[in-house]
């Protein structure tokens, strides 16, 4: 219920949690929800999280909120158009640093870094081709203020250069999890062999709640991630039954298992199936004729 009622005021800091406030940019979308969620941690020293879009109306939101308040470093998930091309503004208006894993291609899988070389291009939210950060962080880095303290954890799959970022019991969890819709999963930027190992790594972690890119605080946090485990697991088991009557393509399974979905929404979906199969074939469970590519015949091998 907490998800399907969120409709907060769009570029109006508020204050969710004691020191931490949340300005919901103006980009809703049905990739988006009802925009991304910038977020302030902290009174006097602040770390800003995911910019956001390249919008002048939410850099003003953002600046009127903060007011004369010392930003310390601006930290950006990972590098989509709706979450990573105000940092640079943001960082030229308040002199700080932005933080980052790397630039896109930065913690690609071996394969996804293979299907990239062969010009295969994903689709989705879009990727910040030109985004490069001021410092690069490594998984399990901390880092301080008087207020709080962030440690980093690097959880590719919805994206190779995806971090997620500890703040006491809680996680800033960008797009790895999220509690209004599972998370888009577009090789070869996303890797869905890295998503499970990623959420595997939260659940290990043992959050109380979580802070996502889009949507509101997700508050059974350990709930939700082993959800989306099962989840994948389930759509897992979809495509080898589907296949258990002949070989097929990616459209067609689409078809057949996102049949109650809109047709507008297949694209997603067929990307997403798409993730599956290259998993799938990772594992010997699935074999792709010519190759292994979107519009390649996939048969099962078990």
């Amino acid at each position: 219920m907490e998800q399907e009622s969120f409709d907060p005021p769009i570029g109006v800091g508020e204050e969710i949690a004691p020191g931490l406030r949340r300005i919901v940019a103006p980009n809703p979308s049905p990739m988006t929800f009802r925009g991304t969620n910038t977020y302030i941690l902290g009174t006097a020293n602040l770390a800003i999280i995911d910019p956001g879009p390249d919008s002048p109306d939410h850099l003003d939101a953002i600046l009127s909120t903060i007011g004369d308040a010392k930003v310390q470093l601006i930290f950006v998930t990972h590098s989509h158009l709706d979450h990573s091309p105000l940092a640079s503004k943001l960082a030229d208006q308040t002199h700080a640093p932005v933080l980052a894993f790397g630039d896109s291609s930065s913690g690609r899988s071996e394969i996804m870094t293979s299907l990239a070389a062969a010009g295969f291009v994903g689709g989705g939210e879009g990727v910040d081709l030109w985004f490069v950060p001021d410092r690069e962080v490594v998984d399990g880095e901390m880092f301080f203020s008087a207020e709080w303290v962030l440690k980093v954890i690097h959880s590719p799959g919805h994206m190779g250069n995806h971090i997620s970022l500890r703040w006491n019991d809680a996680i800033f969890t960008g797009d790895l999890v999220m509690g209004w819709a599972s998370s888009l999963v577009s090789p070869p930027d996303g890797d869905l062999s890295d998503f499970m190992d990623s959420c595997e790594r939260l659940l290990s972690e043992k959050p109380k709640s979580l802070f996502p890119g889009h949507g509101a605080p997700v508050s059974a946090a350990m709930e939700r991630i082993e959800w989306l485990l099962e989840h994948r697991r389930g759509r897992t088991n979809d495509i080898l039954a589907a296949l258990a009557d002949g070989n097929k393509t990616v459209e067609q399974l689409t078809a057949e298992i996102y049949s109650d979905t809109p047709a507008a929404l297949h694209p997603a979906a067929a990307r997403n199936l798409f993730a599956h199969l290259i998993d799938l074939s990772k594992r010997g469970e699935v074999f792709a004729q010519p190759t292994l590519r979107p519009d390649a015949l996939f048969r099962r091998t078990i």
